[in-house]
């Protein structure tokens, strides 16, 4: 996978030079590029942002830089094989960076970041490259940064480790929270590793057993509670056709029933309290 990134300040992507990201570039799976956006600013200041229309705080990115710097990396991009680009601008506007969007990411070969800072990109240069290519506009998060060079970290970290052979067992991914699969639509519950016995706190004992089924629907019964507890929204989503017995009792307990008017039948919702099973 080909990654480039065009950002005011090429000295905040210096962890992509590290861990996992770090050893993907050395072995040749992930061929990073970062770019100084102001190489496309021709005045004394080597301005990238104006004052914006319409009057309001703050400035907003000019479309002579971006535009320049796109054309750019497209341009060295081509010439050197890479095909099909998708731009991803990360924005608070954005939607959801979620774990389903981190796949469709890994499965592209070249994705180019726009990282905006000040009040954001002029809007016409996402308009103009739309029509060229893929736009994402990703959100990691409710909150605003100063500005999107994180969020690259972020969504570069977690697209990477889904290409084939960044992690060193290839399992490693299939119970991570969000994940398809098993564990779908639940967080990932508590892990554990040796000793045993570490001041005075043990491990449970279930996992000492052997036996494997035990320990998977101990897993997920612990996956459940996580969930019920930290993000009861993915309980209220969960399609019930993918729980099963054991899954309804341990909501039960948790304090959740069946929507008998839920769309679709049956979707959790948790109970008031007081009210009896």
């Amino acid at each position: 996978m080909r990654l480039d990134v065009v950002t005011i300040f090429p000295e905040y992507l210096e962890p992509l030079n590290v861990s996992l990201v770090g050893k993907a570039r050395a072995r040749g799976q992930l061929n990073v590029h970062v770019h100084e956006l102001r190489t496309w600013a021709y005045d004394r200041h080597n301005t990238v942002d104006d004052t914006p229309y319409g009057g309001g705080p703050g400035m907003v990115m000019k479309t002579e830089p971006w535009g320049e710097a796109l054309d750019s990396v497209l341009a060295d991009g081509y010439e050197t094989g890479s095909r099909a680009p998708a731009l991803i601008v990360p924005t608070p506007s954005g939607r959801p960076f979620t774990q389903e969007l981190a796949v469709e990411l890994s499965g592209r070969p070249w994705l180019i970041f726009a990282p905006a800072r000040y009040e954001g990109i002029d809007r016409r240069v996402t308009d103009e490259y739309a029509a060229r290519m893929p736009v994402y506009e990703v959100s990691i998060g409710d909150y605003v940064l100063a500005g999107g060079e994180a969020a690259v970290l972020v969504v570069t970290e977690a697209v990477a480790r889904l290409l084939p052979g960044v992690l060193g067992n290839a399992e490693s991914h299939r119970d991570d929270s969000f994940a398809p699969g098993a564990m779908a639509g639940l967080l990932e519950g508590p892990v554990y590793t040796k000793p045993p016995l570490w001041r005075g706190r043990d491990i449970p004992d279930v996992l000492l057993s052997g036996h494997h089924g035990k320990i998977a629907r101990w897993r997920r019964d612990e996956a459940l509670k996580r969930t019920a507890a930290n993000r009861p929204d993915l309980i209220e989503r969960c399609d019930p056709k993918g729980l099963d017995k054991k899954d309804r009792e341990m909501l039960s307990i948790l304090g959740w029933a069946p929507d008998p008017d839920g769309e679709p039948y049956g979707r959790f919702w948790r109970r008031p309290e007081g009210m009896e099973q």
